[in-house]
């Protein structure tokens, strides 16, 4: 039975109407990518054999009635920078090559005991260090619906193996719009919840102040199901939010009479892409046909919001990949005369240009003499940006704006112009720095047949609200439903 065509909540009841058994919808996910990834490399890694074994102990459990979760025995794919015990985790990157994690990550806990079964680790720029998924040490991933062009990044492995049915659903990270962005390149659904609301633990560190784990899938439901399972404390991660947690799945009604949808008129202005400008204001049509309001907001910092991200992510990049020396794990290089040659030369082989560029521009914030000048002024704007959204929401409810300013770029555009792909995130960074909800929606295609994506903003803890505006964008649209063969 193929179940590709299916969303994840629908397998999960299928699985439990007993019209499918996990065993088969494993099977049916494999065949998909043993198919379709030689043209995608969406995955770096394939875990057919444990998954299978897995499946098996599932299906006796839902038997028993002891699993009552609706995504128990659903297939999930993971970005290969959350640890999964057992099996390489390696950020896509030769530094980590041969890490096998001796735990998991706390979201990897949280869904294997609600049921559902990891079939294998996804494709992703090197330590989400990227905006098109291309600076994998593993080779670019390509596009399903134009394998000419990007996926997005750096979750680029997680939208992609959705959107080729290669994955039911998946979990990416967001530093900087990491799931929104290629969810809008792809023509998923993606969400970052508000940071805290998901545990980092086991999540290996970018920036620590902007990362999040969140749910890529066919539509919002799936999303709010994946987030009702991995939402919630944790004493592992001293970030983690200490508060109680709505059913975001029941919270989806579809009513949004009365809400007010702010559009920040200056996001709509110089850099958009027409087609990606339309397609966006006809989202706010459609919600103010379903009874919300549209009102102007004034956003005007997003001409600040690339370099403040770029010099506060960079900063605690060069902090947190420090500990990748060749010394305790991944690795090592070969014929070194010194600990200082060890070390050199094994981030010099082990790191790709991207990171290693990165870090050097974090290392040169912080250093004597320009930290006040760069990273100090960095948190001094971080600041401003998150008053203006503050600000924002006296007037609102939720923002809209654009996901990207353009479509998918081809292959090698962005790596030719670093600026290029670091504008890119123009529009997901803020969400970032502010500690925001943020959801990206398809909402048309642009004259090459390439997706668009919508974005919805909401205030901190919001991520209910800001779901149920998505979920009722899908319930009088399809745009989430179109699929690209490949």
């Amino acid at each position: 039975m193929d179940i590709t065509k299916y969303t994840a909540l629908e397998i999960g009841q299928m699985i439990k109407d007993k019209k499918l058994t996990v065993r088969d919808a494993v099977l049916s996910v494999c065949e998909k990518i043993e198919k379709t990834d030689g043209k995608i490399n969406a995955y770096i890694r394939v875990e057919k054999e444990k998954a299978l074994i897995k499946a098996d102990e599932i299906q006796k459990k839902i038997d028993e009635g002891t699993l009552t979760s609706p995504l128990a025995g659903v297939p999930i794919a993971i970005k290969d920078n959350i640890c999964t015990k057992g099996t390489e985790t390696t950020c896509a990157s030769k530094i980590l090559g041969g890490f096998i994690p001796p735990y998991n990550a706390t979201a990897i806990e949280k869904i294997e005991d609600a049921g559902m079964i990891v079939i294998g680790k996804t494709n992703m720029d090197e330590f989400a260090m990227g905006s098109t998924s291309e600076t994998s040490y593993y080779g670019a991933v390509k596009n399903p619906w134009n394998t000419d062009k990007v996926p997005g990044g750096s979750s680029g492995g997680s939208a992609a193996a959705v959107a080729s049915a290669e994955a039911v659903c998946a979990l990416g990270s967001d530093t900087g719009g990491s799931i929104r962005q290629p969810a809008s390149y792809c023509g998923v659904t993606g969400f970052k919840p508000t940071y805290g609301t998901v545990s980092r633990y086991g999540l290996i560190a970018y920036a620590s102040s902007l990362d999040q784990i969140g749910p890529l899938a066919k539509d919002v439901s799936d999303c709010a199901a994946l987030l009702d399972i991995i939402a919630g404390h944790d004493n592992h991660d001293a970030t983690s939010s200490d508060r109680e947690y709505p059913s975001f799945l029941a919270s989806l009604d579809g009513d949004i009479k009365g809400k007010k949808i702010g559009v920040p008129r200056q996001w709509f202005e110089k850099g958009l892409d027409p087609d990606v400008k339309k397609a966006v204001l006809c989202v706010a049509d459609t919600l103010k046909s379903l009874g919300a309001e549209i009102v102007d907001v004034d956003l005007d910092f997003i001409d600040y919001v690339i370099p403040t991200y770029y010099i506060i992510a960079t900063a605690e990049a060069s902090s947190n990949l420090s500990r990748f020396d060749g010394v305790k794990y991944g690795y090592r290089a070969q014929n070194v005369n010194s600990v200082d040659d060890l070390f050199s030369k094994t981030r010099s082989e082990g790191f790709g240009k991207e990171v290693q560029k990165r870090i050097l521009l974090g290392t040169f914030v912080l250093s004597s003499g320009y930290y006040d000048a760069y990273y100090r002024k960095a948190l001094k704007m971080k600041r401003m940006i998150v008053e203006g959204f503050e600000n924002a929401y006296k007037k609102c409810d939720v923002l809209l704006c654009p996901a990207a300013p353009t479509t998918a770029p081809k292959i090698g555009e962005s790596l030719k112009d670093s600026m290029k792909m670091y504008l890119s995130d123009v529009y997901t960074v803020s969400v970032n720095l502010a500690g925001l909800p943020g959801l990206t929606v398809p909402c048309g295609f642009d004259g090459d047949g390439m997706p668009i994506g919508a974005q919805l903003i909401g205030p901190q803890y919001s991520d209910a609200d800001v779901l149920n505006v998505g979920y009722a964008y899908q319930s009088h649209t399809d745009y989430h439903k179109h699929t690209k063969e490949v």
